[in-house]
């Protein structure tokens, strides 16, 4: 291994995640070899998610760090090259530049519900979808709010574009990335003409001067060559300046699109949940929409295909809350516990709690939730006098909850419009105590829900396989690719759904869809 290694046969995927920065080093046979990681967080400032620039870089170079010490510490080798990196992030979100590179505005995450009046106004003039965290929709409600740096912006990127940039002087994103950006056309895999022309209109209604395509990213696709590490780039990613410049790039993705690539859900009816931060299904669709739907986006695969996508902001962020306020209560009991074991006996007893959870209801909203219609959040845990206060109840109604807007937006892919689904997947955080997260997933989708070994790697695994295919996919398509070498003698568990928690969910469903108005009532009566 240490050969491979020092001499390259390896490629490299890093994700910056919501509340976490990972890089995973995978050998040419997709074997992960190491791995680093560095905790983040975002900040709520001046109404606005935000993580400043600053934190980008030290995220990355701590993870950066972390991963070349794994590697001494396995391999007693140093890490200074590999055969490709690719970069991926979060996607959607708002990063704007002036013509010298300076940011004129705070980066604004996906998790901001500000551009509601932009983004329906977008999806009624474009017949299609537009969410609020997606980047034209920023960009449109910045100009619609007259915002005074509107008149200075030079570019508009996105969070894996601004980074990959950063590395390598290339202002480009896949098209899995730019899906996010704004509406593609699949027959062309780039931005859909039609609809730029339409957008392009009401920019200049409102006085803005520049087309879209003149300030967003150019559009790639995975296996095509993105750029290489310059030395500026190197030194943006390797405090110590010892990692080789020259390195090739794979186009930069979104973590829907690294999701599917770790999943092997690339192809035609296949499908994954990733849960991690937020929480979002993707179906890969064989036919268009009937019609649009505002709780569903069309995105797509790394290679273009469409993709019908239900995003909800929110998902284990009151399950790490909860486990907090659970590890500072053992504590003071005088038991020392980390917060995996305190996860652990929150997952473990979820399951001992009934499968409708005893008359309890959890909003697990930190943050707005437009599937659900609620623009900002409140977490909020409300149960009747004679509801069944136990802790298996209350530890699976904060699973539930984790689900339920999803399960909401789901119904009307798989009810509505019947998309067809031979296999879906799930990975992230929320999978990663066995047995539990995928259980109830099952349960919420009626459908069984299949696991690989891989799951808790997650979007960076993702990231280093179409790092890797953009040097050894040549003559395979990605499908291919992932079929044959990727995923061939993959290890799969696979669960299938209970009839009694699928009722049980159901039940618990009805009822939370009933309390919404509770959560509505505490947004406008409880102010930040």
């Amino acid at each position: 291994m240490k050969d491979i290694i020092t001499s390259g046969k390896t490629a490299l995927g890093i994700e910056l995640g919501s509340t976490r920065v990972k890089a995973v080093l995978i050998d040419e046979n997709c074997k992960s070899i190491a791995s680093g990681a560095h905790d983040w967080e975002n900040k709520l400032e001046n109404g606005y998610w935000t993580y400043s620039l600053e934190d980008v870089q030290l995220a990355i170079r701590s993870c950066f760090k972390a991963l070349k010490a794994d590697i001494k510490e396995k391999y007693g080798c140093d890490f200074t090259t590999t055969g490709a990196i690719g970069v991926s992030a979060m996607m959607h979100g708002y990063l704007a530049f002036d013509k010298d590179g300076k940011l004129l505005t705070p980066f604004r995450t996906w998790r901001n519900t500000t551009t509601a009046r932009a983004a329906e106004y977008l999806t009624e003039k474009l017949s299609f979808n537009i969410p609020q965290r997606w980047t034209c929709a920023h960009i449109y409600q910045a100009i619609l709010g007259k915002e005074d740096h509107v008149s200075e912006i030079a570019y508009v990127t996105t969070l894996a574009g601004y980074v990959h940039y950063m590395l390598t002087g290339v202002n480009a994103v896949g098209v899995g990335e730019a899906s996010g950006i704004f509406p593609i056309d699949s027959s062309t895999n780039d931005y859909d003409e039609k609809m730029l022309a339409v957008y392009d209109g009401l920019l200049r209604e409102k006085g803005f001067d520049k087309s879209l395509r003149s300030i967003v990213p150019k559009v790639l696709l995975a296996g095509e060559n993105a750029g290489c590490l310059t030395e500026k780039g190197m030194r943006y990613l390797d405090e110590d300046g010892e990692f080789s410049v020259g390195v090739p790039f794979a186009p930069c993705e979104g973590d829907a699109g690294t999701g599917m690539t770790a999943t092997n859900s690339v192809k035609e009816r296949t499908g994954n949940i990733s849960a991690g931060t937020s929480i979002f299904a993707m179906v890969v669709l064989e036919k268009n929409l009937s019609k649009v739907y505002p709780e569903i986006d069309m995105v797509t695969t790394p290679t273009g295909k469409p993709v019908a996508m239900v995003h909800c902001n929110n998902c284990t962020s009151d399950i790490n809350a909860w486990a907090g306020l659970f590890g500072e209560f053992a504590k003071v009991l005088g038991v020392e516990a980390s917060k995996g074991k305190i996860l652990d006996i929150m997952f473990e007893n979820a399951m001992k709690g009934d499968s409708d959870c005893g008359g309890l209801i959890s909003y697990n909203y930190f943050s707005g939730e437009p599937v659900t219609g609620l623009f900002e959040g409140r977490p909020l845990f409300v149960r009747t006098p004679d509801a069944s206060f136990t802790l298996g109840n209350f530890m699976r109604t904060q699973l539930y909850s984790a689900l339920a807007a999803l399960k909401v937006g789901l119904d009307l892919l798989l009810k509505n419009e019947k998309a067809a689904i031979d296999k879906i997947y799930g990975h992230g955080g929320f999978y990663i105590y066995p047995g539990v997260g995928q259980k109830i997933t099952a349960a919420a989708i009626d459908a069984p829900v299949s696991l690989m070994k891989t799951a808790g790697e997650g979007g960076p695994y993702g990231m280093a396989l179409l790092s890797l295919y953009s040097i050894k996919g040549q003559g395979m398509t990605l499908e291919e690719f992932l079929e044959k070498k990727a995923f061939a003698d993959a290890e799969t568990v696979t669960e299938s759904p209970d009839k009694n928690d699928v009722d049980g969910f159901n039940v618990f469903l009805s009822r939370y869809v009933k309390g919404l108005e509770c959560e509505k009532a505490a947004v406008e009566s409880i102010m930040n």
